[in-house]
């Protein structure tokens, strides 16, 4: 009659709690003596009540005989599947009377979980380093830290992990196991908390904000990444090596090239990758050709969805992200980001080596190629190395002759958007009067303060103010000469190694330098660019208008 009375007489001196039955009590009290009087005969591990010991046979005898009808997933326990079902019905009938948010569990333990989210509360400590958490398994599994222990391996990959939980997640790679849908946009997910994230996308919510910054996240592991920029710390350090990471994950891919482990393989060819993306991209470019992503605009293709969605931002010039200061837009936020720079000032990334800074990590890291000497990316047809992937891309357009950029006046087109931009200049071109100001010319916008001289570009002109500073950091291996920048040291190389890399595809005469290939290419073409402004009269160099200059009859310049 108490099961309907709720009747509990039976109540436990030290914590309080009631039961029905005296039996109850007695078992219940084992958790204060520390009793265990269940042992398990596999693995002496014991427990204070029979239930839990009956759970956790279930680990060894591997028997789920609970079985979602929906999707197939088996479990051990009844109250499992029950929860699980709620997956598939959405239905979430428990709620936090303090922010409202649903669980599909009533137990304690979950909501008492949560409730530490509103007041801090962190009651598992780390004996070895102080470090406190909010759950038990999370102090786990950092204990596990300290021990190296992976005590769960997975039986189709040989994979080790230090929690059984962690394993579960992992198992749904294999299975293709995807049971959290996005109601908006159907796309699915393995675990729930890649859906809370994903959600961020449509909702447009950034909880976490950086208090140093201000800059805001949609999770809190990016959060405590990012603040590593602040703080300078790098918690994750390789025993092989040395090198130190802000994020477990980036030391945990650094390490495979150590292991030279390469867990992702491609199911057509049986190649294999370091990273899930490079297998991903593998595929879908090599075996499935017929399902890249292309522009219907222009027809180029990508090998993923969303790298063509940033493409297709050229073409419609939706520009979303605006600067709350200058008002100027950007196609992507991390370009936002990025600009932002400009007016705090702001440069977090900083070389180890040399103390300079710079706005982005990516820019930190093609710098450290000057330092390491490391050029990772090479062309497959010349054999020349790069230490940027991009640089890479652009050298590619020397071999296949692809010019990308193309002027929207005269249908000139180039290999470098920066220099299609440079020549944009010479159509806003202006007669300068003053002769000792050079010939007909354009405008110029970069001047120099110190001589007045003008240049096409701002790299052009800080490499001409390293001749007046007298500035000369590149030095030439084989005589000693110094340069004042990279590009000047490596034509001088050539003298030394005799190497004509320009050649000419119509006739096969080879060139020490670009300049002089393009001048050796007006004789084939019969190209004269440059034309005196007064008399019409086009020349095939710019040493022969010059001349002419100085001669012209109808050029008279003013006093």
């Amino acid at each position: 009659m108490r099961i309907h009375t709720r009747e509990s007489p039976c109540i436990c001196q030290v914590c309080g709690m009631s039961f029905i039955h005296k039996g109850l009590l007695h078992e219940h009290m084992r958790i204060h003596a520390g009793e265990k009087g269940y042992v398990c005969h596999q693995c002496g591990k014991g427990f204070n009540q029979n239930g839990s010991l009956k759970v956790h046979m279930t680990i060894h005898t591997r028997e789920k005989s609970f079985t979602c009808p929906q999707c197939g997933e088996s479990f051990d326990l009844h109250g499992r599947l029950k929860s699980h079902m709620r997956v598939h019905t959405g239905e979430s009938p428990f709620t936090c009377q303090q922010c409202g948010k649903f669980f599909t569990k009533k137990s304690n333990r979950n909501f008492n979980r949560h409730m530490r989210v509103h007041t801090g509360e962190k009651p598992y400590t780390c004996k070895l380093c102080g470090k406190s958490f909010t759950t038990k398994l999370n102090l786990k599994d950092h204990i596990n830290s300290h021990t190296g222990e992976t005590p769960f391996t997975c039986d189709q990959c040989g994979r080790s992990f230090s929690h059984k939980q962690t394993l579960n997640r992992h198992m749904k790679i294999h299975t293709g196991v995807k049971p959290f849908a996005c109601q908006q946009c159907e796309k699915r997910f393995s675990d729930r908390r890649n859906l809370d994230g994903h959600m961020s996308v449509h909702t447009g919510e950034r909880p976490f904000t950086c208090s140093q910054c201000g800059k805001s996240f949609t999770q809190k592991k990016i959060l405590n990444a990012h603040m590593s920029i602040h703080t300078g710390r790098c918690l994750y350090t390789c025993k092989l090596c040395g090198k130190s990471f802000s994020q477990k994950g980036h030391l945990k891919d650094h390490m495979r090239v150590h292991t030279g482990e390469k867990p992702f393989t491609c199911s057509q060819c049986g190649k294999s990758f370091t990273h899930k993306k490079k297998n991903l991209n593998h595929y879908i470019t090599i075996h499935k050709r017929e399902g890249s992503f292309a522009c219907h605009q222009c027809g180029k293709s990508f090998s993923l969805k969303q790298t063509l969605n940033r493409h297709m931002k050229i073409h419609t010039r939706v520009k979303p992200f605006a600067c709350q200061q200058c008002g100027k837009s950007f196609s992507d936020r991390t370009k936002l980001d990025a600009h932002m720079s400009v007016h705090t000032g702001e440069r977090p990334f900083t070389c180890s080596q040399c103390g300079k800074s710079f706005t982005l990590k990516k820019i930190l890291n093609a710098h450290m190629s000057i330092h390491t000497g490391q050029c990772p990316y090479t062309c497959k047809l010349c054999g020349k190395s790069f230490s940027r992937k991009g640089n890479l891309k652009t050298h590619m357009r020397t071999h296949t002759g692809e010019k990308p950029f193309t002027c929207s006046q005269c249908e000139k087109s180039y290999t470098h958007k920066k220099s299609l931009n440079v020549h944009m200049q010479y159509h806003t071109f202006r007669f300068k009067e003053n002769l000792n100001h050079s010939i007909h010319t354009r405008v110029n916008g970069f001047i120099c303060h110190q001589c007045r001289r003008s240049f096409k570009d701002r790299k052009c002109l800080k490499n001409h103010v390293k001749t007046h500073a007298g500035e000369k950091p590149f030095m030439c291996d084989h005589c000693g000469k110094t340069c004042a920048n990279k590009a000047y040291l490596e034509n001088h190389v050539r003298v030394h190694t005799g190497e004509k890399p320009f050649i000419c595809p119509q006739c096969g005469k080879s060139f020490p330098f670009k300049g002089n290939l393009k001048n050796h290419v007006r004789a084939h073409t019969g190209e004269r660019p440059y034309k005196c402004l007064q008399c019409e009269k086009t020349f095939m160099y710019i040493s022969g208008l010059k001349r002419h200059l100085q001669t012209c009859a109808c050029f008279t310049p003013q006093a």
